[in-house]
């Protein structure tokens, strides 16, 4: 059993502290989600570069004037994406992309504020279960540098490119999703538990394989976006008319494909998801062994019924990676695809802090 930082708390006050603090760490993921969410649409909508400074503090007004409105769009009137792609756009059309980054921005905020705050009421009130308040405190500091990741990743397209570097992007996101399964991680930790179920042989293994994995296609899946690459080749299961197209290896040297070919890239992201599909297949067929031969039924397994979730919820996002492909990218179609490397992503962290034992038991 786990214990609060002071000895003056009853197990029953324990239980519920460290409920509190789950479920506070639950709404934190869940406003996470929404910012990934607003971020894909921010990019799909060509909106990522519409604020061309960074201004923690004051950047939270938007403009409230005419003369305001006009001072911005002057300003990315300035870099190439407008001089290139978007000359003559009125300040009406401005205004849409505007709101678009604004709102990433001020959710990014909004979620700093979301984990700082109650994270300094629970250690101050001693709230905190034992061993978690340096912890978390490494998650806030992660945000605060994601801040800093958002806008070198902004910067890269507000001189010589028209957007923004697919490499900073990738990074951009996938450090969003290390926060996210940060959170998720500890706040699984503190679900009790009545009965600790041992796992099969070499499922945890598979599970950590799988959470890699997911992180894998999730950087991958950036890079898709930063290089546009979902516009092109629209077709399945063949790709350019072929199993393995020709061309993947163009570019010299050959290991700058994997990374600046949009070909390969897609190439790779996909066959990315067939390899993340059949582990997760191995992993359920593991736990539904494994709990055979304890005797238990697979509705009595956690281990088995989470692998069983995690196996449907990779199923489900491949069909939507398909559709989404096929489809030519619609934006709803895209941002659900998104939506679904998140939540496998949760999925497969989730399950793996089951292996371990809770830090709250029940009795």
């Amino acid at each position: 059993m786990a214990t609060a930082t002071s000895p003056a708390w009853t197990e029953s006050e324990l239980s519920f502290n460290a409920a509190l603090v789950r479920g506070w760490l639950y709404f934190v993921v869940l406003v996470l989600f929404c910012l990934v969410l607003v971020g894909g649409a921010t990019r799909l909508t060509q909106s990522g570069l519409s604020i061309t400074q960074w201004k923690p503090i004051h950047g939270i007004i938007p403009p409230l004037s005419l003369a305001e409105w006009q001072q911005e769009f002057d300003l990315y009137k300035r870099i190439p994406e407008y001089q290139l792609l978007n000359k003559g756009m009125s300040l009406a059309e401005f205004k849409n992309i505007f709101w678009w980054e604004w709102t990433h921005r001020l959710l990014a905020r909004t979620v700093g504020i979301i984990f700082a705050l109650p994270l300094l009421f629970f250690w101050l009130s001693k709230r905190l279960p034992k061993g978690l308040g340096w912890p978390l405190t490494g998650v806030l500091a992660l945000g605060g540098l994601q801040g800093f990741i958002g806008w070198w990743m902004v910067s890269s397209g507000l001189s010589e490119r028209t957007d923004v570097s697919q490499y900073r992007l990738a990074v951009h996101l996938i450090m969003a999703c290390l926060i996210i399964a940060a959170c998720v991680y500890i706040a699984r930790g503190l679900k009790p538990r009545r009965h600790e179920e041992p796992p099969t042989a070499g499922s945890q293994g598979l599970a950590i394989i799988l959470l890699l994995g997911a992180f894998v296609q999730i950087y991958l899946g950036a890079l898709v976006a930063g290089l546009d690459a979902g516009l092109s080749y629209n077709t399945w299961p063949l790709m350019d008319g072929a199993v393995v197209p020709s061309g993947l290896l163009l570019q010299q040297p050959a290991w700058m494909n994997f990374f600046e070919n949009p070909k390969t890239v897609q190439f790779v992201h996909r066959t990315g998801g067939y390899v993340l599909l059949l582990i997760a297949i191995l992993h359920y067929l593991v736990e539904w062994r494994g709990a055979v031969a304890r005797g238990l039924d697979l509705e009595l397994s956690q281990h088995a019924r989470g692998a069983l979730v995690i196996l449907v919820a990779i199923i489900l996002q491949a069909c939507l990676g398909i559709f989404t492909l096929v489809l030519q990218m619609p934006l709803l179609l895209a941002l659900s695809h998104q939506a679904g490397a998140i939540i496998v992503l949760i999925l497969v962290t989730g399950h793996l802090r089951g292996y371990r034992a809770p830090l709250i038991a029940r009795d």
